[in-house]
């Protein structure tokens, strides 16, 4: 039994040149499409996330309030659930695996809404972190059919620094024996425990520590939290579908594409969408300043950073009331301009 749908892509040609053989999309749909379909929100997922773990802000009165909008979630290339290393087939598996661009994943998400759906304009993308920078690309990719998008801790681009926060992740994680011929052979309990630890520095803030708010989260102690909470969640992952993403993640940018070819200024001036960008005020790797300048480049976006400690995970605060109401309060005000 699933909860979810499945969009046959077919063969997909990749960026990379290579072609992602019977590609799968899966997507869950929350609320009910009205007849003229114009109360349509996109809600991709972000790194290592599938489309229950975003439910939290779906439904009746939340974020995503299903009373109104018709919600789709479209599960990310490499996230398990769609199509992954972890379930791909012959000769693709293994260290075969194509390398998937956001690109790669906002045009198939495109041919879903139309071909699956049949919706041609969506009211809003909505994304935090990985999600947020494929927001970003619906609008450069598809002005004509995205009327707002909300970017929660995301970027256009993924910056230098962010790129090497990855790389420190990506080689505790490959550090561990398990790592062989370019793939993990059995699950890399170490090296995921490692990057666990590698990633709880830099989710949260300096402040966030110092104020001990893991506290907040029921937690007794500080190894308390970051056992539970950092190495619990990255246990339940594949590792190789992270290190899939995670490639996807270093190599995001709007801009490269045979429709902009590395001119970002000139993809960033083609969302024509009303846009918000919300960044942590206190985030590490997706931070205000880089935000700032590519809202400058934008027609019609508001840069509104979240007043947090609590960093990147500001933008996903399912344990954190303050900073859920407001987005709330941001999300709801664009939704009605």
């Amino acid at each position: 039994m699933t909860d979810f749908q499945v969009f046959e892509c077919g063969d997909v040609v990749l960026q990379s040149g290579m072609t992602l053989r019977r590609a799968r999309l899966a997507y869950k749909t929350y609320g009910r499409l009205a007849p003229d379909k114009r109360n349509v929100i996109v809600y991709p997922t972000s790194y290592g996330a599938q489309h229950w773990d975003t439910e939290w802000l779906v439904g009746p009165g939340r974020i995503l309030d299903t009373d109104r909008w018709f919600v789709v979630v479209p599960n990310m290339f490499g996230n398990g659930v769609s199509s992954s290393p972890s379930s791909a087939e012959m000769p693709q598996d293994r260290d075969r695996w194509p390398r998937c661009t956001l690109y790669d994943n906002v045009v198939q998400q495109r041919r879903l809404l139309r071909e699956a759906l049949g919706i041609d304009r969506v009211a809003l993308v909505y994304g935090w972190s990985m999600g947020g920078q494929q927001a970003f690309h619906w609008g450069a990719l598809f002005p004509g059919a995205v009327e707002r998008i909300c970017v929660v801790c995301g970027s256009a681009k993924t910056s230098p620094h962010n790129f090497v926060f990855l790389e420190g992740v990506k080689a505790a994680l490959t550090a561990d024996p398990a790592w062989r011929d370019g793939w993990f052979a059995e699950k890399p309990i170490r090296g995921l425990r490692a990057m666990s630890r590698v990633y709880a520095g830099w989710a949260l803030s300096q402040a966030f520590y110092r104020e001990e708010l893991w506290r907040s989260t029921g937690h007794a102690s500080l190894e308390d939290f970051i056992v539970s909470s950092w190495e619990g969640t990255f246990l339940k992952r594949d590792a190789n579908n992270l290190l899939a993403m995670l490639w996807s993640w270093q190599n995001a940018d709007v801009s490269a594409n045979d429709l902009y070819r590395g001119d970002l200024a000139a993809a960033l001036g083609a969302v024509t969408a009303r846009a918000l960008v919300m960044p942590g005020a206190t985030d590490l790797y997706f931070t205000v300043e880089d935000n700032r300048r590519e809202v400058a480049l934008m027609r019609h976006a508001e840069l509104l950073p979240i007043p947090s400690n609590w960093g990147h995970r500001a933008g996903n605060p399912v344990h954190n009331p303050e900073d859920a109401a407001f987005i709330a309060a941001a999300v709801r005000q664009l939704l009605e301009e």
